[in-house]
Formats: structure tokens, sequence, C-alpha cells
């Protein structure tokens, strides 16, 4: 017996086959969204980043530490203070 291999026939075999297309997946996937789901640090440097966020966060007072300690390992204030 012969199959009449219609439209609706390759929509029926599209709809019964549709897990097997990996391609059509990979192109639907866009990535996690929610940032607790982000699992490696370069996954949310990388999404940081397309966000305009910082990351990691930076405290205040790791800011002010760290200003610190550019400004006492510089040799800028030699420099301010020949004149």
């Amino acid at each position: 017996m012969e199959t009449k291999r219609t439209r609706d026939w390759r929509n029926a075999q599209k709809r019964r086959n549709k897990s097997r297309d990996i391609r059509k997946t990979l192109l639907n996937f866009r990535g996690e969204k929610n940032w607790k789901m982000l699992y490696t640090r370069s996954d949310k440097l990388l999404r940081a980043a397309q966000l305009g966020l910082e990351y990691p966060r930076i405290t205040n007072q790791q800011l002010a530490l760290r200003g610190l300690e550019e400004y006492y390992y510089s040799d800028e204030r030699t420099f301010y203070m020949q004149s």
C-alpha cells in the first residue's frame, strides 16, 4: 500500500519528530536570564557586561582600601612635591 505524502502527512511527521531536531532548539535557546541560575564566573562576567553591571560587586570600603593602596604605592607624590 502506497502512502500519500501530502502536506498534512508532512506536518504530522514534523510534529512527531520535533524532539529530534536539535538545530531548532539551539536557535531558540537565548541563555539564562535569572542571575541565580548562572553557575560559572565566566557566565556571570559575560552577563554582567551585557547588562552594564559591575561584577563582582565591590563595596565602598573595598574601593577606599584600594584607593589608599594605590596612593601609598604610587610615585606621583614625589612628582607633585618636587615643585
